[in-house]
This record gives C-alpha cells, sequence and structure tokens, in this order.
C-alpha cells in the first residue's frame, strides 16, 4: 500500500489568446504559427488544401483562416465569432491558444478567452494603425491586468517592409499603452499571410533585431510559474476524500485501519507553493495546522504547486469541506460581505443596481445583491461615467453585498482570488465576471 514519496514537475504551459479588429488577420495568424510549428495533422491540411482551391487559391496556397474557424458561419463570413481554442506544443513548451473575436458585439468572449490567459496577441492592420477596437481591447487587457502583451504589426508585406511605417504604428501603440498603463508591451512586425516574424524571422525585416512571435511565447515568464514562486498558497477546497465501501480482501490490516483513517481535502492549487509539513490556516475557521500528506493524481508527493490538482492530509481533525480555502499561515484573506468590483457585463439582459444574484467565488457560491453600480467604463474615451445599470459588453464599477463571508482578494494582488462571476439565480446563466478592485471593503 505505500508507495515511495515522489516530486512531480510541473509541465511547461503557456496560455495566450488572440485579439484585434475585424479584418485583422487574427484567424490567418493563427493558422500560420499552427501550420509553421508543425502543429496541424496531415488529414485537416488537405481538407484545407482543398477548401481553399475550390475557393480560389492559387496552388499550393492555404486560406489559414480554416485552421481555426470552426463554426460554419465563421467560415461563410470570414470571421472569428466564438473563442476557438487550440492546443499544439514545440520541443520547449505546450500552449493553450484561445483565438478571440474582433467584432464590438463580441467583446465579452474576448474577456473570456483574456481572463486567465499569460499574454494576449493584439493584431493591428499596419495599414491602418490604432483603430477604436485596438484601444477597447487594450484597455480591457489594462484592466484584466494581463501578464503580457504582445502587439503584432500585421500585413507588413502590403507596407513593402517598411521600417519608417511599422515605427508610425509602433509609436501610436506607445501612446495608448502608456495611457492605459500597460508595462509589459511587446510590438513586432509580422505577415501572417506569408509567415514572416511568425516562427522565424525574417530576413526581410532586417532592421527588426527582436525575436519572432513563437521565439517571444516561448520564453515569456507563464503566470503559474510566477505564482508558484510569488503568491501566498491558495487551496479551494472541491471535495473530501473518504474511503468509500468495503476494503479488498488483498488488503492488509495495517493498511486497512490506515485507509479507515484517511481524510484528504481535494482541489486546484489557485496560486503559490505548498509542502509536506507547511503552517497552513483553513477559511473561514481560521484553524492552524500543519499539512502531514500531499498527493498528485493519486501518487504521495512533497510539494505541489499552481495549477496543480492535489488532495491535502491535514495533521488535525479540521473541518475542510467544499468552499473552504486552504492558505499559508499568516497569509488568510480577511473575510468580507461587501465587495467594490469591476463588472464585465456577458449576458444580454441589463444588471441593475437592486438586482439579486449569485457570486462565485473558487468553489463557493453565495446569494448577492447589487448593492450599487456607480459608473460605466467608456472604452472610447478611456473615462468613466456616470450610470445605474450595465449592458452587454459594457464594464463599469458596482458594489456587491454578500449574504456569507468571501476570502476576496485585491486582483492587482492575486488574479483567483481576486476574481469571481455574477450568476442568475433563476436559471444559473453567468450575467457578468467580475474582479475585486484595489479596495476591499470588510
Amino acid at each position: 500500500m505505500s508507495a515511495p514519496t515522489t516530486t512531480l514537475a510541473t509541465p511547461t504551459l503557456f496560455r495566450f489568446a488572440t485579439a484585434g479588429s475585424v479584418d485583422d488577420g487574427k484567424s490567418t495568424l493563427v493558422g500560420r504559427l499552427l501550420h509553421d510549428s508543425k502543429a496541424i495533422l496531415a488529414d485537416q491540411l488537405e481538407q484545407v488544401a482543398r477548401t481553399s482551391a475550390e475557393r480560389g487559391f492559387a496552388h499550393g496556397a492555404f486560406d489559414f483562416a480554416l485552421l481555426t474557424d470552426g463554426l460554419r458561419a465563421e467560415r461563410e463570413q470570414g470571421i472569428t465569432i466564438d473563442v476557438a481554442y487550440r492546443y499544439f506544443s514545440t520541443g520547449s513548451r505546450s500552449f493553450i491558444l484561445a483565438d478571440c473575436p474582433g467584432h464590438v458585439q463580441y467583446t465579452r468572449n474576448m474577456v473570456t478567452g483574456a481572463t486567465t490567459a499569460d499574454a494576449v496577441i493584439v493584431l493591428i492592420d499596419g495599414r491602418k494603425g490604432v483603430l477604436e477596437q485596438t484601444r477597447r481591447h487594450l484597455a480591457v487587457l489594462a484592466l484584466l491586468r494581463v501578464p503580457h502583451v504582445i502587439v503584432a504589426v500585421n500585413k507588413i508585406d502590403l507596407l513593402d517592409f517598411s521600417a519608417d511605417a511599422f515605427a508610425g504604428v509602433a509609436a501610436q501603440v506607445e501612446a495608448v499603452t502608456t495611457e492605459l498603463g500597460l508595462t509589459d508591451v511587446h510590438v513586432l512586425p509580422v505577415s501572417a499571410l506569408e509567415g514572416d516574424n511568425i516562427v522565424e524571422r525574417s530576413e526581410r525585416t532586417p532592421w527588426y533585431e527582436g525575436p519572432a512571435l513563437l521565439e517571444l511565447l516561448e520564453t515569456l515568464p507563464a503566470q503559474d510559474e510566477l505564482e508558484s514562486v510569488l503568491e501566498d498558497f491558495r487551496l479551494p477546497v472541491q471535495l473530501v476524500l473518504r474511503p468509500q465501501g468495503g476494503l479488498s480482501p488483498e488488503v492488509s490490516d495495517a493498511d486497512a485501519e490506515s485507509l479507515r483513517d484517511y481524510r484528504a481535502s481535494a482541489g486546484r492549487v489557485s496560486s503559490g507553493t505548498v509542502r509536506v509539513g507547511d503552517e497552513v490556516q483553513v477559511f473561514p475557521s481560521g484553524i492552524r495546522t500543519t499539512v502531514s500528506g500531499l498527493a498528485v493524481a493519486g501518487s504521495p508527493v512533497d510539494v505541489a504547486v499552481a495549477p496543480q490538482s492535489v488532495s491535502v492530509q491535514l495533521a488535525d481533525d479540521v473541518d475542510a469541506a467544499r468552499g473552504t480555502v486552504i492558505a499559508a499561515v499568516g497569509t488568510l484573506p480577511a473575510a468580507t460581505r461587501e465587495v467594490d468590483a469591476e463588472l464585465f457585463q456577458l449576458d444580454a439582459r441589463s444588471l441593475t443596481t437592486g438586482a439579486r444574484v449569485l457570486v462565485k467565488h473558487g468553489t463557493s457560491t453565495v446569494q448577492a445583491i447589487v448593492a450599487q453600480i456607480d459608473s460605466r467604463y467608456n472604452l472610447d474615451t478611456l473615462a468613466h461615467e456616470p450610470a445605474d445599470q450595465l449592458a452587454v459588453n459594457e464594464i463599469g464599477h458596482a458594489r456587491l453585498r454578500l449574504a456569507t463571508d468571501l476570502p476576496l482578494e485585491r486582483y492587482s494582488r492575486n488574479r483567483a482570488g481576486g476574481s469571481f462571476l455574477v450568476i442568475h439565480p433563476s436559471d444559473g446563466a453567468t450575467l457578468a465576471a467580475g474582479i475585486v478592485r484595489d479596495k476591499v471593503l470588510s
């Protein structure tokens, strides 16, 4: 029954999303990236080649957007409507890619794709420069505090690979990102259609000394890597593991006695690192105890890091059921029943002051009321305007009053601990996504 204790290494995983205005070439860029990194199966390539030929593409030429636009309406209109997720790997990293739509009416889908992203690629048509939708997407990324922003100036081939044309667009980008307070911004010239600076650096842009897009994606630090080192340990408990039913006759008496006493709290580490022997606290009781055992995928380990799913055995008999949070000792978030938040309205039904809702944070879902909607964020002027309701795709300041304490944290400090969902109490639809502003109300 006993097994040697091991330490499981976390695979290098990087999540990124794409965004940009309509017809800037997002799906073509993603298709080119998948194709040139050899992440496309042969049968899919054959199908895309046939469809491309039927659409009048020259022999051997590809419509790379067909590799990502999966909905029939997307293929017919040549646009992206829903978030298309793709998974691929290179020699040094595994990727989860979210290809987000560019239309204003689908901004909520872009928010969905960017919320968990380590980086977001914002595509700009080099001939058009920074547009209103570009400003809108960059503003959303600033609010979501996405760790890395990559601005790809596309269609550089249609600008004759001009260094001056690229420099002009880069200056526009710098002006907007500085205004929004974005810091880690990378700007690079690309041609999604012809593959320049996508996987390999292009000889046609000798004036550009930075990395190709894939090089950049392979070297930027992932948020999970930062969380495991910089952020405090948090484990929202999903369930308690206890042996059920009879034990096999092959199990020894000693192991059977151990199994009968086995109790572990299981969940996904949302941030930080935990080790056997660490002292922890449990929310909401605040009781202190020690981690006596850890297991990942059924195997004992010495340490677990975000975003691993883990079962935690505690030295003392502590109530750590679903909805509780196990945290590093001395870092337990303060309980709060009021929260000052930024809300991203996702549902077509407007959210109004006084609405009764549910708030889902981690593994807890509690009743709440929208106590006040203060203002709406004008993504065109980047200023707040007075408002008492939020319509679909709008972002605004709101104050929520909760029926039960939650361990909410500032989003700027902990992305997982500072984010939540607002849910309709009758039909269970997600009304809005929320992030806790720097001011947390007690």
